[in-house]
């Protein structure tokens, strides 16, 4: 399938001088663009990748630069199949410096929605692989922008989940704020989603509903997880604590009983 088939509107093709070969066909992707950075796809050697570069503003700012660094230096490191790998720092003609991730073959959960494309699939990878990807960030812990419609990215042929923008910097932990923040940004996700489709999935509104209260009823990714397989903490707690009196109680027959 030709590469142009899921390029938007307001995506275009931008002319590139590259004497050596090396880079060609420069799109950028304004849907995927950021405060301070736009993404552009591209081919590197023929072989298509994923640009995010400072805007022009901010191109030749030493400051803006470090943050460019620092940002590579904190996601090179990451390896989840959900969040899209970044594979090196380049200068890239017409763009400037450019952090080079792999190439997200497909469309963000923003455009699915607009267009009105949603699948049941969709709603399924959102319950497991995007949780999946929220609970590497919060072990790792990331430091990044809210998790919108418009960073998350569903791939071409299988409808795979992937993060493109994760991670600018890492602390030495994670508060239990910025777990909140996170189930916040899943809950609005998941309720933007419920809006557009026909299927009313109430016990999938519950919980989105309980994600962006003022206190959200869970505490973390591990607990929302387990909200969505129809259990919770304590629940799981209870089923522990029988196995092992069960465990016990059979180790004392087993002594009692067996010379």
């Amino acid at each position: 399938m030709d590469k142009n088939s899921y390029i938007s509107k307001e995506e275009k093709k931008i002319p590139i001088s590259d004497p050596t070969g090396k880079w060609s066909d420069l799109t950028l992707l304004p849907e995927w663009g950021e405060k301070y950075y736009d993404v552009y796809t591209i081919k590197k050697h023929g072989k298509w990748v994923m640009l995010k570069a400072l805007k022009k503003e901010y191109a030749d700012s030493p400051e803006y630069r470090k943050m460019l660094e620092n940002e590579f230096d904190t996601r090179y490191n990451l390896a989840h199949p959900n969040i899209v790998m970044v594979n090196d720092l380049e200068e890239v003609p017409g763009v400037g410096l450019a952090i080079i991730t792999d190439d997200v073959y497909g469309y963000s959960l923003r455009r699915l929605i607009d267009e009105k494309r949603l699948t049941p699939k969709i709603v399924r990878r959102l319950e497991t692989q995007l949780l999946d990807a929220m609970e590497y960030i919060q072990e790792n812990h990331l430091v990044h922008d809210s998790i919108t419609p418009e960073t998350i990215i569903f791939t071409e042929y299988n409808e795979n989940l992937k993060l493109i923008n994760v991670g600018y910097a890492q602390k030495s932990s994670m508060t239990p704020l910025d777990a909140t923040e996170d189930i916040r940004s899943y809950g609005k996700i998941v309720n933007e989603v419920l809006d557009h489709l026909p299927a009313t999935l109430p016990r999938l509104r519950r919980i989105a509903g309980k994600c962006i209260g003022e206190n959200p009823a869970y505490h973390s990714i591990s607990d929302l997880q387990l909200a969505l397989e129809k259990r919770d903490s304590k629940q799981l707690f209870t089923i522990i604590c029988m196995f092992i009196l069960l465990m016990t109680a059979l180790l004392i027959w087993l002594t009692l009983h067996i010379k």
